[in-house]
């Protein structure tokens, strides 16, 4: 077999090894990862994972879900952070690449932040993106 050869073989034995993607882009932060551990401690859960998307809506056309869920769905992406599962599911996927997740307590402002670099605008609450 030439070396040609050889590397054809490779490349197509590569390719046909490859997984499919089952990951996504967003990221959560240590301290976000240690509320939403938290979280679930007080619930007394250890069944649930937090899950991440986008929907129709908001004064800027898209609004951010982030809940609880129980449910793994056909096609959802996963990745884990430090025991913290967070899932998107594929629609929601594109719009989310390089977002981060983190969690502020401060006077001014308690809860979890998204940055989203994908959000062209946002509105004035800034809960909704477009």
């Amino acid at each position: 077999m030439s070396v040609q050869d050889q590397t054809a073989t490779a490349t197509t034995a590569d390719a046909t090894a490859a997984p499919a993607e089952t990951t996504h882009g967003v990221l959560l932060s240590d301290v976000a990862a240690a509320k939403v551990k938290s979280l679930l401690e007080q619930e007394g859960r250890d069944d649930l994972r937090l899950r991440v998307g986008v929907q129709p809506g908001g004064c800027s056309g898209l609004i951010y879900q982030l809940y609880f869920d129980e449910r793994t769905l056909d096609g959802d992406l996963v990745r884990d952070f430090d025991g913290v599962e967070v899932v998107v599911d594929r629609m929601s996927a594109p719009y989310l690449v390089d977002a981060s997740i983190d969690f502020a307590d401060t006077i001014e402002k308690q809860g979890f932040t998204i940055d989203n670099p994908n959000a062209g605008s946002s509105c004035a609450c800034g809960d909704s993106f477009s």
